[in-house]
């Protein structure tokens, strides 16, 4: 069974214009069987690019830690100092460009992940685990379920993350949020509190008939051999919060909340806003495990265009489709490795380049859950519309 994404009500004005990279219209559904094979593409990209170089990879993390170092240095040397209303500005300013440079080491900290670091896994595994933990994410146990995320993309069945809803499953309060207020608070509580309440309760992930989270080692997301890793990365969160509470000790809980905490927590949003965009699209296609195949699903992503965002992020925002082909490709080889495939590619390579706000805006209004097909029961679509849920919620309490 495929599941298509589609939009309701595309009207005068309902699609966009063709977009300046690729030629198609944006909105406009995925094809879905390609006419060439993973092999194909790594013919095609140049072989320097599959090179990890743990010089090169060790730059970019030096590199971003110094310009965190330089922005804390001017947050906490002169920001305290200034009258009230300049730092009320300031210290926004400082969260905004220390939670973007930090979200660049949490990419490189994400690259270790899928041994694109160096060619040594204990590097990559070392230095995965000391960013990723500094930034409260668990390294090994998010590692493991995001491997299978990669290994199952858009599968109904067995995706780990931003699984559609049915109609069916459609809660009472979707229609009470559909509208502009509503979508709001659902994009403000997305963005804030869907990291952490994945992590901890694993809200939007795959159903495994039981209670699942990232901390507990016996968590059914887990191997037999996996538990052990995730302890360790327990122990190594449970290390920077004792950190925390000596900062916290010496320097004072607005202090730390001021430095460390609010950027943190900025790194999640951006790291669910720059995954949710890629993942929540209206042209994407959803397959149960009747339909679908790993490149399938690994084609059915897009590409998002963050603007300058996209270097202090190390291109993970528009090659995404590559990653979820050939994820042990490098982040600085990644833009040659995009543009060497995307001639074969083909129509099955998209790139969206719809303003960022613009872009959640849409998704949240448009992509709400899925019905089937009214010409094919075996395919279901995207719906998104006021009166459908209308409709829907009319028709369940009559």
């Amino acid at each position: 069974m495929m599941l298509i994404i589609s939009i309701n009500n595309m009207g005068a004005g309902g699609r966009m214009s063709n977009d300046p990279f690729d030629g198609k219209k944006i909105l406009e559904r995925v094809p879905v069987d390609p006419p060439f094979s993973l092999s194909d593409l790594k013919k095609a990209i140049p072989a320097h690019c599959f090179k990890r170089s743990v010089i090169r990879s060790s730059y970019y993390v030096v590199h971003d830690l110094i310009v965190a170092y330089v922005f804390y240095f001017l947050a906490n040397t002169y920001i305290p100092f200034l009258p009230a209303p300049l730092a009320y500005l300031a210290w926004p300013v400082y969260w905004f460009c220390q939670a973007s440079i930090l979200t660049g080491l949490w990419v490189i900290g994400h690259e270790c992940g899928h041994h694109a670091f160096s060619e040594y896994q204990w590097i990559d595994d070392t230095v995965g685990f000391i960013l990723h933990s500094a930034l409260m994410t668990p390294y090994f146990s998010w590692k493991y379920s995001h491997r299978n995320h990669h290994a199952n993309t858009n599968s109904l069945d067995n995706d780990e993350v931003y699984i559609p809803k049915r109609k069916s499953k459609v809660r009472w309060y979707s229609k009470l949020l559909n509208n502009p207020p509503g979508r709001v608070f659902t994009l403000v509580f997305r963005f804030t509190l869907g990291f952490p309440l994945y992590l901890l309760t694993n809200i939007s992930g795959k159903k495994y008939g039981r209670f699942a989270n990232h901390f507990d080692p016996m968590s059914p997301i887990f191997t037999e051999r996996e538990r052990i890793q995730v302890l360790l990365s327990d122990l190594g969160l449970l290390a920077v919060f004792y950190a925390i509470k000596i900062a916290v000790t010496t320097k004072g809980a607005a202090w730390v909340a001021c430095i460390y905490g609010v950027p943190v927590v900025g790194v999640h949003v951006f790291f669910v806003i720059i995954t949710y965009l890629h993942h929540t699209h209206l042209s994407l296609p959803h397959y149960d495990s009747s339909e679908w195949n790993w490149i399938r699903g690994a084609l059915s992503t897009i590409d998002r265009d963050f603007g300058f965002l996209n270097r202090v992020f190390h291109d993970v925002t528009h090659t995404h489709v590559l990653h979820h082909l050939i994820s042990y490709i490098p982040h600085y080889h990644a833009k040659e490795a995009r543009d060497a495939i995307i001639p074969v590619l083909g129509e099955y390579y998209k790139i969206d380049r719809t303003p960022i706000f613009k872009a959640m805006w849409r998704e949240a209004k448009e992509c709400i859950y899925i019905e089937p097909d009214e010409n094919n029961k075996h395919t279901e679509n995207w719906c998104n519309s006021y009166d459908t849920i209308r409709s829907y919620s009319v028709a369940i309490n009559g």
